[in-house]
């Protein structure tokens, strides 16, 4: 979408009545635009859960300045308008609420705590792929002293 100084991508999901090719599971937004000075972008309140990332340049949400780096958790239910302070680039991003809390250790992230044990007691077993380039080099399990072949040392904490 270009006009009226932006150009919004829709990169996954849909907004503004486009919509990415990108298959979702459920209604999703990451969006990417790119404000010239002046430039107004409406964000309206259909999504559950929105936030914007401020890649480049300074945006103003009712009379509040916000500058690169910063990224803005939306109110749910509350529509509003981005106005670009100067030339600035932003990235929006939401959709619908999951369907429950998530647990996080580490890299692992589930709805099921015991599904993360689960991954840490594959990791420590070798059962993750290295990646590629990795060369057979892993990363240890944070605060866990590792099994795997060719893992970097354990931290200190943890001999």
């Amino acid at each position: 979408m270009a006009g009226d100084g932006k150009i919004v991508r829709v990169v996954i999901g849909s907004l503004y009545g486009k919509r990415s090719p990108v298959p979702t599971l459920c209604d999703t937004i990451f969006a990417d635009a790119s404000l010239t000075p002046g430039a107004v972008l409406p964000i309206d309140a259909q999504a559950e859960e929105r936030a914007l990332y401020v890649v480049a340049g300074e945006i103003d949400i009712a009379n509040d300045r916000f500058a690169a780096g910063r990224l803005l958790v939306l109110r749910p239910g509350d529509p509003m308008t981005v106005t670009a302070a100067s030339e600035a680039r932003v990235i929006l991003v939401g959709g619908a609420a999951m369907d429950g809390p998530r647990h996080i250790w580490w890299n692992f992230v589930s709805s099921r705590k015991e599904r993360i044990e689960q991954a840490k007691a594959d990791w420590k077993l070798g059962r993750f792929d290295t990646g590629a380039g990795r060369r057979g080099r892993v990363h240890p399990l944070a605060g866990v002293v590792s099994r795997r072949p060719g893992s970097a040392a354990a931290p200190s904490a943890a001999r």
